[in-house]
């Protein structure tokens, strides 16, 4: 039971996670191409700030990755973990109307 356990409470912080919409619209923006916080924030219409304190909630959480180009950083959703994440916001979908 105790592994069942451990389970359930990881895929609740998970669904905690992805329970916020500026999280999902950024992870929905990095599911379709790398982009750094300017082109995110100009797409999402959001400060600088508050994407950058929810990319590090994701990077935290292993649902974004990072990586440098000189000065500025670009982040992504980590390959292993693309397909599983566009399973789980279509299937999702039926839910939100």
């Amino acid at each position: 039971m105790a592994g069942q356990e451990r389970k359930a409470q990881s895929l609740a912080q998970a669904f905690r996670i992805l329970g916020d919409p500026t999280r999902l619209a950024i992870l929905s923006a990095l599911g379709v191409e790398e982009m750094n916080v300017s082109e995110l924030c100009r797409k999402l219409r959001l400060n600088q700030p508050t994407v950058s304190r929810h990319l590090g909630i994701l990077k935290m959480s292993a649902l974004s990755e990072a990586r440098r180009n000189g000065k500025e950083m670009y982040y992504s959703v980590p390959a292993s973990k693309r397909r599983a994440l566009k399973a789980v916001l279509q299937r999702a979908e039926p839910l939100a109307r």
